[in-house]
Order: C-alpha cells, then structure tokens, then sequence
C-alpha cells in the first residue's frame, strides 16, 4: 500500500475521489464508495477501508455496524490521479443489502474459473454468518470440527474411488463435492484460502 496521499488531485470534485473496490482473489468489482485525504489516511494505517459519507458528510469504517470489513491488501492510484483502486478481502457481503457485492451476488469480474473458489468461499463464510435454517453449510458447521473434518475424509475417498473406477463426469462431481467441503473445513478452522494458495506458490519458488 504505497499510495502516497499527497500524489492524489483532491482538487477536482470538492475533495472526493472515487474509490472502487476489488475482491483482492477473485477479481470481482464489489463497490464504488469515496474517499477525502482523511479516509485515505486512514485507510492505509487502519488497513480497513474507511470512506466518506456524502449524505452523512462524514468518515465511516466499512461495517462498522454490520462487522463486514472491508480487509485492505493494496491501494492503486489511476494514471489521471484522481481515482483509486481498492484490493481487499471482505469479511462478509461487501453491500449493506446482504448481496456479495454492490451489483448484485454475482461477481462482475474477468475471473477465470479457479476464482470461483474465492466466490464460493465468501458464500460459505456468509452462511456460517447468518446461519439460515435451510443452509446445509450451516447445518454441517453447526454439528463441529469433527463432523465437517469426517465430512473432508469421505468425499475423499469416494474422489479416489471415482478416479479410479468411474467417469469423467462422475470424478468432476466428486471432485466438486470434496472441494466444497474442503472450503467448509477451512472456514471452520478460519484458515483463508488465500493462507493455502500462498503455501501452494511458496512450494512452487522453491
């Protein structure tokens, strides 16, 4: 985060500039807010993204009410310097309407398909949130680590039995299944899989 705040032209819209913000793993836009010198300040030694309120004329954290944070990973300043852009993980649905962004809980990104694990992920993290009487996520995080843990060892093994034995269709289902639950158990040990993806590249340097 190496923006320097007095690199940014304040000076064009009153003070304001627009700060769109990026699902730092997925890719996904999920919201466009505002920012003074303040805020930007602010954000950079808080690594929370804070903004400032037009109809409140006031700073205000990202979920300060709601809890749903907006992690900050990097800050961007556009070639005209009178624009930024957010990269952050959010804890929760980044719109105060629940939705995962601003747009609705589908992510407008260029994303590739690996990125929907991230997407997918954000979901889990929702339902275990909110706790919705229909989830199954829900439902199997609420039965303990154990449970969710033996859950990962099952689908396991019916992967291996499918990769062995069955179609490819039916190795992709299973392997859909063991991928899902897998993000299950990561959200119930609150391990991010950004932590395994870091892992996966560290390996891979060596």
């Amino acid at each position: 985060m190496s923006v320097d705040p007095g690199k940014v032209d304040f000076g064009k819209s009153d003070g304001l500039v627009p700060a769109i913000v990026q699902d730092a793993d997925t890719g996904a836009v999920l919201m466009l807010a505002y920012m003074n010198r303040e805020a930007l300040e602010q954000t950079l030694a808080r690594k929370r993204a804070v903004f400032f309120s037009r109809s409140k004329q006031r700073l205000w954290e990202k979920g300060e009410t709601t809890g749903h944070t907006l992690d900050v990973v990097d800050v961007a300043l556009d070639c005209d310097a009178d624009t930024l852009l957010i990269t952050a993980r959010p804890r929760g649905p980044a719109c105060h309407n629940g939705t995962l962004t601003c747009f609705g809980d589908e992510p407008r990104a260029a994303a590739t398909p690996i990125a929907f694990l991230a997407t997918l992920e954000s979901v889990i993290a929702q339902r275990a949130t909110d706790k919705p009487e229909a989830s199954y996520t829900a439902k199997l995080l609420g039965k303990g680590i154990n449970k969710v843990a033996q859950k990962v060892g099952e689908e396991g093994v019916e992967t291996a039995l499918a990769g062995v034995a069955e179609s490819d269709d039916k190795l992709a289902e299973e392997s859909a299944d063991l991928l899902f639950h897998l993000l299950i158990l990561l959200r119930a040990r609150n391990v991010p899989l950004a932590r395994v993806v870091e892992t996966l590249k560290a390996r891979h340097a060596k």
